[in-house]
């Protein structure tokens, strides 16, 4: 029987857990894309060295994770112009959403936040 499934449940779990601690200690929602965003457009320059770590954490806790468990398995194309463009887009939804699933998933809907559920769902 497979047990990937338990990997996505740790995995959500440190998310909620994280969002949890960061609205604890910084009393703002932790929202991926706003915390970039706020990086590149310089409005969350005040608070880059959180925002930094963050980013970084986000990016290298599962690659080390991956590295523990021998490699990570993963359908995603080898072709990079495919990949920076599906970024992009990616990007542009969360800007036009006004966040992303860290933000709406997980910390609106936890909230009820009725524009967390909608933006979640649609």
């Amino acid at each position: 029987m497979p047990i990937d499934w338990i990997n996505g449940l740790i995995g959500g779990g440190l998310i909620g857990l994280a969002a949890a601690i960061y609205l604890l200690v910084n009393g703002r929602i932790m929202g991926a894309s706003g915390i970039v965003g706020g990086l590149v457009d310089g409005s969350g320059h005040h608070a880059w060295k959180e925002r930094g770590a963050l980013l970084l954490g986000l990016f290298f806790v599962p690659a080390i994770i991956a590295l523990a468990q021998g490699g990570a398995s993963t359908f995603a194309t080898s072709n990079l112009a495919i990949l920076i463009i599906a970024g992009l887009l990616v990007g542009l939804g969360t800007r036009i959403a006004n966040g992303c699933t860290s933000g709406h998933g997980v910390c609106g809907i936890s909230r009820l936040s009725l524009r967390g559920i909608v933006a979640t769902v649609f």
